[in-house]
């Protein structure tokens, strides 16, 4: 599946502004712009607006990604158009414009599309959309658990209250949340306490329930099952992380190269370089924070279990000073898990470990 259209292979170039409510389009051809339209938001009617005004033409279009998400493509790729959902900050854009409508985006689009200037993003086919659904609900009950935990924290040290120990492991056992329905304090400080426990008994109960739904619905997809079940065997990877990575990189067959996967995660060094200088930061931190969060978590678990990785976090560790050194090496193991994580998928098989040289 091509990313990006070749511009001569077409005749018209539409671009469109879309919103809930209504869809803006510029229509342009070669020589310029032709016309400029404004409908409400329906593939149905901008189909039939495409077969009635462009018939003898071949049309590409384009729109940004947002809330209304991938339907309006799904509908119009099977018409038997083809178009391009774009990231917005990857839009060609003039500094020093200070107007914005939404016929002067639709127009900056097809202006851009007639140029070859746009890069769709990748569109997931259904089964990965599901699996997104199903992984962002679940992470969403995750961090509301996590901000109810700090909401706890703030109320009993607002009032002075100490609180129950902890395990070592740092979990909340059932023994600490006893502990804490149990603590001395004036009623409307227990009464706050007791609704923000409940939340948090309630987000960890969806949590499980959300993590069961994943398993059941990866189960029933066999592509999904497969892929699962080879990232799994990358030391370090989990079930949760493995489905967070198969719902994010969708179809495996349009991989290309490791780097695409790095580079989709934001673990790929900043760079700003011009002439024979050459100066690289840090990390991008583009794409799904998330899963990059999950994937350097995975990385501190697989030094523990790859000797290769935690040989390899060490060389990097000792060409750091000592205050950024850990930092520095676990990303670099995060990054050296992607390429795992390119080869299981992309070959389709369990991962084998390399016997270390002498």
């Amino acid at each position: 599946i091509e990313q990006r259209i070749r511009p001569r292979e077409f005749s018209v170039f539409a671009g469109l502004d879309v919103d809930k409510k209504r869809i803006a389009a510029t229509f342009s051809d070669h020589e310029g712009v032709l016309a400029s339209v404004q409908m409400a938001y329906s593939s149905h009617q901008l189909v039939n607006y495409l077969r009635k005004h462009c018939c003898n033409d071949t049309v590409a279009l384009a729109y940004e990604v947002g809330p209304t998400g991938f339907g309006l493509y799904d509908d119009l790729e099977a018409a038997g158009y083809r178009c391009l959902v774009v990231a917005p900050s990857m839009v060609p854009s003039a500094p020093g414009m200070r107007l914005k409508t939404n016929r002067l985006d639709s127009k900056k689009l097809s202006v851009a599309l007639r140029g070859g200037q746009l890069q769709s993003v990748h569109v997931p086919p259904g089964i990965y959309r599901e699996l997104r659904h199903l992984v962002q609900l679940r992470d969403s009950h995750v961090r509301q658990m996590t901000a109810s935990k700090f909401r706890i924290k703030a109320l009993l040290l607002y009032e002075g209250i100490a609180f129950p120990e902890i395990p070592g492991n740092g979990q909340w056992t059932r023994a600490v949340l006893k502990s804490i329905a149990t603590l001395a304090c004036k009623d409307s400080v227990r009464f706050k306490l007791n609704s923000l426990l409940a939340t948090l008994a309630f987000h960890k109960e969806e949590t499980l329930a959300s993590s069961r739904q994943i398993r059941k619905f990866c189960e029933q997809e066999e592509e999904l099952r497969q892929s699962i079940k080879y990232l799994c065997t990358v030391p370090g990877i989990g079930w949760i992380t493995a489905s967070h990575v198969v719902a994010r990189i969708g179809d495996w067959r349009l991989l290309h190269s490791p780097d695409q996967i790095a580079g989709f995660l934001g673990l790929v060094s900043s760079e700003h370089s011009t002439g024979d200088r050459v100066e690289r930061g840090s990390i991008t931190r583009s794409g799904d924070s998330r899963l990059r969060n999950k994937l350097i978590q995975a990385a501190w678990t697989a030094i523990r279990k790859d000797e290769e990785l935690h040989e390899f976090y060490r060389r990097i560790y000792n060409r750091h000073p000592r205050q950024i050194a850990s930092r520095k090496a676990i990303v670099a193991v995060a990054r050296k898990l992607t390429t795992r994580i390119y080869a299981v998928l992309k070959e389709q098989r369990p991962f084998e470990p390399r016997p270390l040289s002498n």
